[in-house]
């Protein structure tokens, strides 16, 4: 597990909300809790030490060890709790893993070549990403940290569904063993662009008026 991510940790004894408001506010930690496989721990994490981990992308899917009070376990980030107006989390929950049991994990998109797209580049076409992470059952050792969606061949009106992602092997899709083949994004036609009426339209027109009141005047 040493090539995991890791977070420290300490073992919270004190719990309720007060605790939890001294904790933020004099110790800048926060409460969290971890699970499964055994019983619950309550602990306490380093805000700024969580936030530093939470700009890598790769924290919200791929397996973490967090360190508790010395001592590492392999654990996955199911659920935070933010604050609603500043930068910090308020809680944190883990889910404990074991290695040797497979874990269902939404990992994200990484959507590639969009630019050199042929049914973007040649068709004038644009990308419509309808899903930005697909959910995937492994071996936590299995586990990839996203999956690439190559755009580069992809015509207007072509659809792309789970089923044409390249999984790692020992990786499959939730959706699809529930034959679910949803699909992940499209390349859309240009909007027909509708072109102003030119002068010639009109001039017939007048033409036409202007017979009209020759008739007239006859």
């Amino acid at each position: 597990m040493s090539d995991n991510l890791q977070l420290a940790a300490t073992t919270r004894d004190v719990k309720g909300k007060g605790a939890s408001r001294r904790l933020r506010r004099l110790e800048g930690k926060l409460p969290a809790i971890v699970y499964g496989n055994g019983e619950p721990s309550n602990v306490s994490i380093e805000q700024k030490e969580l936030l530093k981990l939470l700009e890598n992308e790769a924290t919200y899917s791929s397996i973490l060890d967090l360190v508790v009070d010395g001592k590492a376990e392999p654990v996955l980030l199911k659920d935070l709790q933010r604050h609603p107006a500043k930068n910090l989390v308020l809680h944190a929950d883990f889910q404990r893993i074991d290695l040797k049991k497979t874990i269902n994990v939404n990992v994200p998109l990484h959507f590639i070549n969009e630019d050199t797209c042929k049914g973007v580049k040649i068709g004038g076409g644009n990308i419509s990403r309808l899903q930005t992470s697909v959910e995937l059952s492994c071996l936590p050792t299995a586990l990839p940290e996203y999956i690439e969606v190559d755009m580069l061949e992809q015509e207007l009106g072509d659809v792309l569904h789970i089923s044409d992602l390249a999984l790692p092997e020992g990786v499959t899709s939730i959706a699809l063993e529930h034959e679910h083949d949803l699909a992940i994004a499209q390349i859309n036609a240009p909007k027909a662009i509708v072109e102003e009426e030119t002068g010639a339209p009109e001039a017939a027109a007048d033409e036409d008026t202007e017979g009209d009141n020759a008739d007239d005047a006859e």
